[in-house]
């Protein structure tokens, strides 16, 4: 599908729709599913039906298991350079056709288009980063330290592995999960999510062209997570999952997962605090509160989610951040100029306005937004509440919303805490002058990631994941591949 240069918005969304893979993907070729059913796959921008796409039900996770185990050996012994020239190929198609991919992302998600053009860029990186890391799968040989023999060790694949993947990014939590268990040896098969099955679709595709065999990588969108999943969690043949998503979800997986003992890695739910100290440039602040609020319109788990302001800085940052959100453009992420696009669906649309509803009615203070405007599309403009007390749910829960939540703290150790004050540990954003305390409170924040002065936190070559109940595994990075190989232990005489 190359782009055309001198195609208009509606051309490239009208050959994009017709010319993407519909049905499922199995066995490197599109096969419709075991039942024949369809669901459609909605523009957030109009709730209008895109396309629709095959649904897939336990007789086709069935089929792709069986093609993931009857094709695992064999992708595991392929050489790491043939694995990595294949991961690279694909990098470079995904970069070749960005905005078609870009495009066709803004569609099904609704996000704003350039937030889309920077997750071709980061999603495709992972395709990249692990097609080098895939020759440096190594082990070590050494004498025991009784002197009565020597370990070998070797690093081989886990094995098929099932990856359910979340709406918000349709490219990157992909490619981050299955660019490292390509390069591992490892055979996949991807759920997408309901709302954003076109991306992963295309992705698919993509793989199949730049020369992946049939049977490594199957793609199943479906209606009907469940009764695809769960046949797949009790099959022993699977040995590992992978889950970005809720921590509600995940737990139940985790249970569900746990008769088999699969191997298994969790990027869950976050409440990402940003605590800006009395030292801190103000200005950079706000800048990186921006980033860290309304990258992919709110709808991040790293998203900045409570914003603790140290009480004799807190009037500068709000009167400052209120006016740089007040010209934040909202329309169909399509469109040029717009920087903020619709919610993913009406059910995001509800939690938000009921978020931000409770705060106001306990207390809070409303200072910009606050009202989803009439028309098709579930938008919400960008929202800023002051003096949100701490009984506020959007205080304890993620608002995956353009909605920033201010309190004050007094000193160093109130803004610890205030942080903390939570049961996730994604990721948390502090703004400081002082070296000093920008490494006490990094070691004091319980999260996986803290970005200091940054708000953007995000690197293909650095470990993502979180503690706590956001879950556990890290994805990216050098540590990434580790989620996807086992250790195994020869013993060898002394020569």
């Amino acid at each position: 599908m190359p782009a055309q240069q001198d195609e208009s918005r509606e051309e490239r969304t009208e050959r994009l729709l017709r010319e993407l893979p519909k049905q499922l993907w199995v066995g490197g070729k599109q096969r419709p599913a075991e039942t024949g059913k369809t669901f459609p796959v909605r523009n957030p921008a109009t709730g209008d039906v895109l396309v629709e796409v095959s649904d897939a039900g336990p007789a086709d996770g069935a089929r792709a298991l069986d093609e993931a185990v009857r094709v695992q050996e064999k992708w595991a012994r392929t050489p790491a350079r043939e694995r990595a020239e294949i991961l690279r190929a694909a990098f470079d198609a995904i970069s070749s056709r960005k905005a078609d991919v870009a495009h066709l992302m803004t569609l099904e998600m609704g996000k704003a288009l350039p937030e889309s053009d920077a997750e071709v860029a980061y999603g495709g990186e992972f395709f990249r980063w692990f097609s080098e890391e895939a020759a440096r799968i190594s082990g070590r040989f050494t004498p025991s330290p009784a002197g009565t023999g020597r370990i070998l060790t070797i690093r081989r694949p886990v094995g098929p592995c099932l990856a359910i993947t979340p709406w918000n990014f349709p490219l990157a939590m992909g490619t981050r999960k299955i660019g490292p268990a390509l390069a591992a040896g490892c055979t996949m098969i991807v759920k997408p999510a309901g709302e954003t099955p076109l991306t992963m679709l295309l992705l698919g595709q993509i793989l199949t062209e730049a020369g992946l065999p049939e049977g490594v990588l199957s793609i199943l969108p479906t209606s009907r997570s469940a009764d695809l999943v769960t046949p797949l969690l009790e099959d022993p043949r699977l040995r590992k999952l992978t889950f970005t998503g809720s921590t509600a979800v995940g737990r139940a997986l985790v249970k569900q997962a746990a008769p088999n003992l699969l191997r298994m890695s969790m990027e869950l739910g976050g409440n990402a605090p940003f605590v800006v100290f009395d030292d801190a440039d103000i200005d950079a602040a706000v800048d990186g509160a921006m980033l860290a609020k309304l990258r992919n319109g709110g709808e991040a788990c790293t998203a900045a989610n409570r914003f603790h302001v140290a009480d004799s800085v807190r009037d500068e940052f709000t009167e400052k951040l209120v006016a740089r959100m007040s010209d934040v453009t909202m329309g169909a992420g399509i469109e040029p100029g717009v920087q903020l696009g619709p919610l993913v669906n009406s059910d995001q649309l509800t939690t938000v306005q009921g978020l931000v509803q409770d705060a106001i009615a306990k207390g809070a203070r409303l200072l910009l937004g606050g009202v989803a405007p009439d028309g098709p599309g579930h938008f919400y403009p960008a929202t800023v509440l002051t003096d949100v007390p701490a009984e506020a749910r959007i205080l304890q829960e993620e608002v995956f919303g353009p909605v920033v939540a201010i309190t004050g703290f007094t000193d160093e150790d109130e803004g610890i805490r205030l942080a903390n004050n939570t049961e996730y540990g994604l990721a948390a954003y502090v703004y400081t002058r002082d070296l000093d305390r920008a490494l006490r409170v990094a070691e004091s924040v319980e999260t996986g990631m803290i970005g200091i002065n940054r708000g953007v936190i995000s690197d293909v070559a650095a470990p993502f994941g979180g503690v706590k109940a956001s879950g556990f595994g890290r994805e990216g990075g050098v540590e990434g591949i580790d989620e996807y190989v086992e250790t195994r232990y020869v013993a060898l005489p002394v020569p």
